[in-house]
């Protein structure tokens, strides 16, 4: 099924999306399995990271969203959040410099007092046909946002954390099947998986599980932002189910990995990539 060509300016917003994503407003309907927990989304702003937070304050849980500048975007999050009887907070901040990532945490634990869950989703692409187009500034950058990110926020995460606490990052099926004109953002995700991977093994003393999701092909601003009008309106037609993903159907994957019920689950990768298999 296709999406009408068009395309943004990045890092894009909803709105300006025909037709708008599904973070599962109408439909999600939560059940206490994060009642109390403290959670923190980046990227929550839109899309995945949207679906996510609307899951977990309707879990019971609450959420800092951290974002880049979208504020927007992040206040009608945080109003999801907040409607659901959950506190909010929003942290805005590029995730590329350190210094903001050691803030996001910062922050959560000066209102909550503890991280339980930190959900990795903040991401950086661009589409380039040639190698000789990638910018120094843009491998760094993907690298930074994508990838060093995590590092930095799991370092400064995990001494507030206890046993019980989870780990969550968004990987890619780009992981497993990288396009060729998305090889920085390809590269990064592959690392994450690794990275979680390692971190499962790391933590696993302390009680505290790191996994990853692969989504496929997911309808949000990321995607009108980042590739051809062309691409974009035929996104998604290559997996099984020959149609984009919605956020709402990548939620229910967060929200099990963050509660008790995955409590012997960690160093994973889960697919949702509509049918399409990963490694």
């Amino acid at each position: 099924m296709a999406q009408p060509a068009q395309q943004q300016d990045a890092p894009g917003t909803e709105k300006a999306m025909a037709p708008k994503p599904d973070h599962g407003e109408a439909t999600y309907r939560g059940s206490q399995r994060l009642a109390g927990k403290i959670a923190i989304v980046t990227g929550g702003d839109s899309g995945i990271g949207k679906a996510i937070a609307l899951a977990f304050g309707r879990e019971g849980a609450h959420v800092a969203i951290g974002y880049l500048d979208e504020d927007e975007d992040a206040r009608a999050t945080a109003q999801l959040v907040e409607q659901a009887g959950k506190r909010a907070i929003l942290v805005p901040g590029d995730l590329s410099d350190p210094a903001n990532c050691r803030q996001l945490i910062a922050r959560t634990v000066e209102e909550f007092g503890r991280v339980d869950v930190l959900v990795h989703n903040a991401a950086f692409q661009r589409t380039h046909e040639s190698i000789e187009d990638i910018s120094d500034e843009e491998w760094n950058q993907t690298l930074a946002v994508n990838l060093s990110a995590y590092f930095h926020l799991v370092k400064a995460a995990v001494p507030h954390m206890s046993s019980g606490s989870s780990i969550i990052a968004t990987s890619s099926i780009q992981a497993d099947n990288p396009s060729p004109t998305l090889l920085p953002y390809a590269a990064t995700k592959a690392a994450i998986v690794n990275m979680t991977g390692s971190l499962a093994q790391l933590l696993g003393e302390k009680g505290i599980r790191a996994n990853t999701v692969a989504p496929g092909p997911i309808w949000t601003p990321l995607i009108p932002s980042t590739m051809p009008e062309d691409k974009v309106q035929h996104f998604g037609e290559d997996v099984p189910w020959a149609r984009a993903g919605q956020p709402s159907e990548v939620a229910p994957v967060f929200v099990m990995l963050a509660s008790d019920e995955a409590s012997y689950i960690s160093g994973a990768v889960i697919a949702v990539t509509g049918g399409k298999p990963i490694l």
